[in-house]
């Protein structure tokens, strides 16, 4: 008798791994909130306003940070102070921000996005903060991250923006050499897939030819 179960599953991976390359951020969100990424217009005024208080509030930062550098020994730990800085010059110029909530209500740090704010107009954006190395921006390095959750910090439709700090070390200190701010609702996506197991499914005894164990 065959046994059409592997089979079966060898074209059911198959069908999994190759879907899931250059999927549309906008895809991803949808999924997994039922929500939308709202375009960006730079046509409409709202979102111009949008745009010049986001490049205000980034040159502060920019500003700020550099008066005294970030103690860190790594540009990583660097980058993960800086949304503090974020978040209190956007409330200066009248947006507030803070840290997201999930939908079950929870204050949320870890995870896509880092931050939710209010424009000058009273609508919801959200914003992913990052940092980047001038020598890198062309590489296959992944540095955007966003993992599935039962409880999403994505509650509302709104833009998608990600701002990333082109660090500089001097001595023991990082500081700002300049920015880039990106919309969001063109990025496509790739899953890397993972394939694991738990120590009950590793250690059953249908899988060991041998073993052994001494007092």
């Amino acid at each position: 008798m065959v046994d059409d179960s592997y089979d079966k599953q060898v074209e059911e991976v198959r069908r999994l791994i190759t879907r899931l390359e250059g999927i549309s951020l906008k895809v991803v969100i949808k999924v997994l909130s039922g929500y939308e990424i709202k375009d960006f217009n730079k046509d409409d005024p709202s979102d111009k306003a949008l745009l010049n208080c986001l490049i205000s509030a980034l040159n502060s930062v920019m500003d700020s940070i550099n008066k005294e550098g970030i103690k860190a020994k790594r540009p990583n730990e660097a980058g993960n102070k800086i949304e503090k800085y974020v978040k209190d010059e956007l409330n200066k110029l009248g947006c507030t921000a803070e840290t997201p909530q999930t939908k079950t209500g929870k204050r949320k740090s870890s995870g896509y996005p880092d931050i939710v704010f209010k424009d000058l107009s009273g609508r919801i954006n959200y914003l992913e903060c990052k940092t980047f190395n001038k020598k890198d921006l062309n590489s296959s390095l992944r540095t955007f991250y966003l993992s599935p959750s039962k409880d999403f910090k994505v509650i509302t439709s709104a833009h998608h923006f990600l701002v990333s700090f082109e660090m500089v070390q001097k001595q023991k200190s990082f500081y700002v050499k300049g920015f880039k701010l990106l919309t969001l609702e063109k990025l496509t996506v790739n899953v890397k897939n993972e394939f694991n197991a738990s120590n009950r499914e590793l250690y059953k005894p249908s899988n060991i030819l041998y073993e052994l164990s001494k007092d």
